[in-house]
């Protein structure tokens, strides 16, 4: 295990590092993950191996510190990343990234050109959720109800699977970022995604049919792609087909 320290204060991002050939390759987890846990497989796999590969935990979540006095916005989340991995001595790394944390990347990439030469967005959050239900529910609650038992009643709506990664996570950190994910950034994730110079590509299950406006990106350059047989958790529930796909978008294998 690795840590870099990314605030004044001194606190920590760990994450998981596989020796390899340069330029490295990060992975970025989504809301209540670890990267981890998520994404050991695939880094293992046939295809995405030989790469040197931190699999790393945001601020807040799985390894990292906990601080309770960051403020968890995306941005912020993206400067983190920046300072690990600068402190790492990466640049220009192919970065994965699933669900939150690829709008983490995204702006990783806008704010931090230098550290990133290639986006593969699994599933990722390019947009505020509509309201109604759905979700984990944590922005119904305020910061003060979801420290209170919010928590809990989080844990009953999501699930043994994504809790068991979840209760890693800082009660901050969960119901903050969760916050800063719903009100999205200006200017927003997808005209900023579109904006840069670099190869990307947007994963999404076949099921689901294409991400919202998919004909922008791709006239933009992103490249969308349909994997099958999976939902939102497509390292885990194709693990295969999420293989090939990273390693057809990084252009290995």
């Amino acid at each position: 295990m690795r840590d870099a320290p990314v605030t004044p204060n001194g606190d920590r991002i760990r994450w998981v590092e596989l020796p390899g050939a340069e330029p490295a390759r990060v992975y970025l987890h989504g809301l209540g993950a670890s990267s981890p846990v998520y994404f050991a497989a695939a880094a293992a796999h046939p295809l995405l191996t030989g790469r040197r590969s931190l699999l790393l935990d945001l601020l807040g979540f799985g390894i990292s510190d906990r601080p309770t006095d960051f403020g968890y916005t995306l941005e912020a989340h993206a400067d983190a990343v920046a300072a690990a991995l600068t402190a790492a001595g990466v640049s220009g790394a192919e970065v994965v990234a699933h669900s939150m944390g690829g709008a983490v990347a995204v702006l990783l990439a806008a704010r931090h050109p230098g550290l990133v030469s290639r986006l593969v967005l699994v599933d990722a959050t390019l947009d505020p959720p509509p309201p109604g239900p759905g979700g984990t529910g944590i922005t119904d609650f305020t910061e003060e109800e979801f420290l209170s038992d919010g928590r809990s009643r989080t844990e009953q709506r999501v699930g043994p699977a994504w809790w068991a990664t979840m209760r890693l996570a800082g009660p901050e950190a969960l119901y903050r970022s969760a916050v800063h994910r719903a009100r999205g950034t200006v200017p927003g994730l997808r005209e900023q995604l579109t904006g840069l110079g670099i190869p990307r590509t947007c994963l999404h299950p076949a099921d689901d049919g294409p991400p919202a406006r998919a004909e922008r990106l791709t006239a933009a350059g992103v490249t969308v792609r349909a994997v099958p047989a999976c939902g939102h958790t497509i390292m885990f529930d194709n693990p295969e087909g999420f293989a090939r796909a990273v390693a057809e978008a990084l252009g290995v294998g």
